[in-house]
């Protein structure tokens, strides 16, 4: 048997919910008065939210919206991660079409969102809100309901406070209304519509019913056991549905608890208040903290055990050493901290195998928006440091015309895949063909049914003479470099012979050459030569068609999506073409 199959034999026994309401009032009667959220106040004390508490609030703010007209209409929710957003959210779903938005975006793309999306109300930040209402002219939606997470006092938005929606939702609901309670979600209609832009630029609605996200909860739970001890500590954004579907609604269909990130400045901080068992991340997240244990590490053990200060020095410690290290690295992280779950892009494997000899166990999978999101993942009882992991329960993978290293486009099927592009017919046809999702992402699978993720259809380079360079190749191997901390290669064509040359803008990190240098400031023409090495260096381990032909530095980070991935759009395409 393969792996794959093996795992199909082991996978945890889980009861099957189909729609968010039944989701809701089940995890309330069975979980009742366990913490579902575990939350700060204004005054900085940690109080608690139980489960029937937060059914109670959902079916509130429901109640209210029905009562204001909104049964079946587009609800969007906007803002910050909070116990705000997850009650508006679960209750929009449930009354008509939940739209969640980046809190990210600029105020004309919020705008534009709103009108695609005919949305009939929002749900957000105030922040957010007095932007949008300083141009609420360009709304096609005039009368659009605003309700917003904080205080109206001195503000200028005309609108509504969510904790008073809430209250006269519970009046409405105590005098007999019962029209919330009485709502048939059907699972497999549009309930949750998301405006995804990834690294391409281009923004499509992405349709999904309960039962995608609904499936892929069961999926997971098959996979990765949640305790009722669990507490997640959510960081990522939660309009993703990466974060939203994992770090959120599979913790309440599982009766653990979550915890929101003050901001990325407040990690270390918030680890320490709160004391998570579980942490969603994304690569750039993980390899932060993980570059901060190693220094730290290094900072702090007696010298002879320092070999390189840019080198994690645990697996050369001796056993009662280790031992230390590794409970002050637990400490650090909170106390509790058993996994981490990665997506978004791949991860170094030497840091998935260094956290794991540490006690930490890293996760990492496969997934997409259009998948609700899940596709692959490691899992409790099979991982492997350098795959995103083996099909998630009911759902298949397979590579449409495989190339001679068995590498071609991943297509997915099963019932987490999205109904389709928002009034997008012609998007939604290229895409979904014969039952398969066609996922736009290059990959191969090993004779075990491991997934590994080799590059993108629209970000391949290709040469004059069809030769197919994947940048994600490239760039992996410039960011094993320490002295670099990011890169983005693309393809430049030049204009007298008409071919393609490969392309790197690289931004260098600053503290570590300034540590090789032993501690002396660098000069441009410093960084330029260390660069330039570091570059002829990865050039000499791949085949010339795939040489870095030409490189520039750049003095500040790239732009990123919301789950830190680097944009091959925008500002950052430009400042590579003008180079």
């Amino acid at each position: 048997m393969t792996v794959a199959e093996k795992l199909a034999k082991k996978y945890h026994k889980c009861e099957e919910v189909t729609n968010f309401k039944d989701m809701l009032y089940r995890s309330s009667d069975i979980y009742g008065s366990r913490t579902a959220f575990k939350l700060k106040n204004e005054a900085g004390s940690i109080y608690y939210v139980s489960y029937r508490d937060f059914k109670n609030d959902v079916v509130n703010l429901g109640t209210y919206l029905i009562a204001q007209g909104f049964l079946g209409k587009r609800i969007a929710v906007t803002g910050k991660n909070s116990y705000s957003w997850a009650v508006s959210y679960m209750a929009a779903s449930i009354v008509g079409i939940v739209v969640p938005l980046d809190k990210e975006l600029h105020v004309d793309d919020i705008i534009n969102f709103l009108n695609i999306s005919e949305s009939s109300c929002i749900l957000g930040d105030l922040k957010i809100l007095s932007q949008l209402f300083e141009k609420k002219s360009s709304l096609k939606n005039q009368d659009i309901f605003i309700i917003s997470f904080d205080s109206l006092k001195d503000s200028l938005v005309k609108g509504y406070e969510f904790d008073n929606c809430k209250a006269k939702g519970r009046e409405l609901f105590i005098q007999g209304n019962t029209k919330f309670e009485d709502i048939t979600v059907d699972p497999d209609e549009l309930r949750i519509l998301l405006f995804t832009s990834g690294t391409t630029g281009n923004a499509k609605g992405v349709c999904l019913s309960q039962r995608n996200i609904c499936s892929n909860i069961l999926s997971i739970y098959g996979i990765v056991k949640v305790k009722r001890s669990d507490l997640f500590f959510s960081i990522l954004p939660l309009h993703h549905t990466y974060e939203c579907t994992i770090g959120f609604l599979l913790p309440i269909y599982s009766g653990a608890s979550i915890c929101y990130c003050d901001g990325l400045r407040y990690i270390v901080k918030n680890l320490g208040e709160f004391h998570p068992s579980v942490i969603l991340s994304v690569p750039l997240l993980l390899e932060n903290m993980y570059k901060n244990i190693v220094k730290n590490m290094n900072q702090t053990l007696p010298k002879k055990y320092v070999k390189d200060s840019r080198k994690n020095p645990y697996s050369t410690l001796p056993f009662f050493i280790k031992q230390v290290v590794k409970r002050k690295v637990k400490n650090t992280l909170g106390g509790r901290l058993r996994v981490f779950i990665v997506g978004a892009a791949s991860v170094n494997p030497v840091i998935i195998r260094d956290f794991e000899k540490m006690g930490l166990l890293t996760l990492q999978g496969y997934g997409l928006t259009e998948c609700s999101p899940l596709v692959a993942g490691n899992t409790d009882f099979f991982h492997k440091d350098d795959s995103c992991g083996l099909p998630i329960p009911n759902v298949k993978y397979k590579i449409d015309k495989p190339n001679e290293n068995g590498e071609g486009e991943i297509l997915v099927k099963g019932p987490n895949v999205m109904l389709g592009y928002y009034n997008m017919p012609e998007e939604t046809n290229k895409v979904l063909q014969d039952g398969w999702f066609h996922t736009g992402d290059i990959g191969k699978i090993d004779e075990n049914g491991y997934l590994y993720i080799t590059g993108r259809c629209k970000s391949v380079i290709v040469t004059k003479n069809g030769k197919n360079i994947y940048p994600e190749e490239v760039e992996a191997y410039l960011n094993d470099s320490p002295l670099i901390s990011e890169a983005l290669v693309l393809g430049i064509q030049n204009e007298n012979d008409d071919e393609t040359y490969v392309n790197a803008q690289i931004f260098p990190n600053i503290d570590a050459i300034t540590e090789y240098l032993k501690g002396s400031v660098p000069t441009k023409d410093e960084i330029k030569k260390i660069v330039s090495d570091i570059v002829a260096s990865v050039n000499k381990k791949m085949p010339n068609y795939k040489h870095i032909k030409g490189f520039i530095i750049r003095d500040k980070e790239f732009e990123k999506t919301t789950t830190q991935k680097i944009k091959r759009y925008g500002n950052n395409v430009k400042i590579n073409k003008n180079g």
